[in-house]
């Protein structure tokens, strides 16, 4: 089984936590693309984690995680959320963790060209997280990359890299007029934190291949959501990959498989960090409200998130780009101190009402057309099971679901590992 779990919307759907909670019942995790821009929060009985790099499986020490080709890593954060997990008693061994061999180095000047654009852009930026993402992810497609393998050949490596400094200058320097940096410190700095995860760097195309053979079973960790989707989010505020369901075979290294199915997770709201159109976008006091009952601040920024209504159109447009075969709905209790719950059904695009999702000026231009349905206004965190539902928001559940056309399977009630119920029809 090939399982892949997808952001419907704009990313922070939370995603992790069902990662977390789903792969008991699997062998491999992986993540196939991005880089620390995630911050994927985990409550497990071992405490609260953020994850930014590493699959969310590794907090199950029977399951095998995988760092596929598609992601970009910063080898230094790497190293630092390797040992603070060790730390606090996780295990992490080249048992457990394996680090395709092809993934690409996201290195210091590719933070500080991040930072520096930002800067240039004042007030048009696009919402970067400022580390790198988006330059690393430009010097792969300009075969400027260093890749986890070449640590392997440490006289090659020494020689690409003083190649591609003395290219990356050019603009660090001749453009933004920062001071340049040097091919020996960028060298050492590759030594220096790369040396130590050479014994889990391999391919994991052969590792993959070898585990469908043998029947484990296979689930796929996205970061982010649809919406930033570089080819089908909103372009150009979207992250710099492919965080969409098919692509996950190619971002590990097994191009030629196909999904069995696709998860996708949702809230029972809106949120977005950074830039870009928002068209649910709620503002004053109702949106501090919403965002203070869910702990709307990002997980790897600490940036206040904007927050609004469920979206159907968004989200039906999100569950249609990834796919999805079934959905889970997170944070049903945060909505839990509304007695009427808003629900952004459609947009008025310059005076005419559309179910679409649109693209370019006519989404800039979008206004909400919001339905109320009746809240349940009571505390439903110790629910586990469907009947135990008041039924308010059991009538919210189906709503969305016969909106969105897809199934919701699990709904999350709390932020712990057991806080969710699975949806009986």
């Amino acid at each position: 089984m090939l399982t892949a779990i997808v952001g419907i919307n704009w990313g922070d759907e939370g995603k992790g936590r069902m990662v977390d909670l789903l792969s008991k019942d699997y062998d491999v995790v992986c993540r196939y693309q991005g880089g620390n821009n995630a911050g994927h929060t985990v409550i497990n009985d071992s405490g609260k984690f953020i994850l930014n790099l590493l699959p969310s499986g590794i907090l199950r020490p029977e399951v095998v995680n995988i760092m596929g080709n598609g992601m970009v890593i910063d080898i230094e954060h790497l190293y630092g959320e390797m040992e603070k997990l060790k730390a606090s008693g996780i295990k992490i061994t080249p048992d457990n963790l394996k680090i395709s061999d092809r993934a690409i180095i996201c290195l210091p000047y590719h933070v500080k060209q991040d930072v520096l654009e930002e800067e240039r852009l004042k007030d048009m930026k696009f919402g970067s997280t400022r580390r790198g993402i988006a330059p690393v992810y430009g010097d792969k497609y300009l075969k400027k990359g260093i890749r986890l393998g070449d640590l392997f050949n440490k006289e090659s490596l020494k020689s690409q890299v003083e190649q591609i400094v003395e290219w990356k200058n050019l603009l660090i320097a001749g453009g933004y007029k920062s001071v340049p940096f040097k091919g020996e410190d960028i060298y050492n700095w590759i030594l220096k934190y790369g040396t130590c995860l050479e014994e889990y760097i391999t391919d994991t195309g052969i590792y993959l291949n070898k585990a469908i053979k043998e029947g484990k079973k296979i689930m796929f960790e996205a970061q982010l959501g649809a919406l930033r989707d570089i080819d089908f989010g909103i372009y150009p505020y979207t992250s710099s990959s492919s965080t969409i369901a098919a692509y996950a075979p190619i971002g590990t290294g097994i191009p030629g498989k196909k999904l069995t199915n696709t998860i996708g997770i949702m809230k029972a709201y809106s949120s977005c960090v950074g830039e870009g159109p928002f068209t649910s976008e709620m503002f004053g006091e109702e949106a501090e409200a919403l965002r203070e009952a869910g702990g709307e601040y990002g997980a790897a920024t600490g940036r206040p998130r904007r927050v609004g209504p469920f979206d159907v159109v968004a989200s039906k447009y999100g569950v249609t780009v990834q796919g999805a075969d079934d959905l889970a709905l997170t944070k049903l209790d945060v909505m839990s101190y509304m007695k009427k719950v808003p629900v952004v059904t459609g947009y008025n695009v310059n005076g005419n009402i559309t179910t679409e999702f649109p693209v370019g000026e006519d989404l800039n231009n979008a206004t909400p057309v919001i339905e109320y349905v009746d809240g349940w206004n009571c505390d439903i965190s110790s629910c586990r099971k469907q009947s135990d539902l008041p039924e308010a928001a059991l009538n919210y559940i189906k709503y969305i679901e016969e909106k969105v056309g897809c199934p919701i399977k699990y709904v999350s009630v709390g932020a712990d590992r057991e806080a969710y119920l699975i949806m009986e029809n």
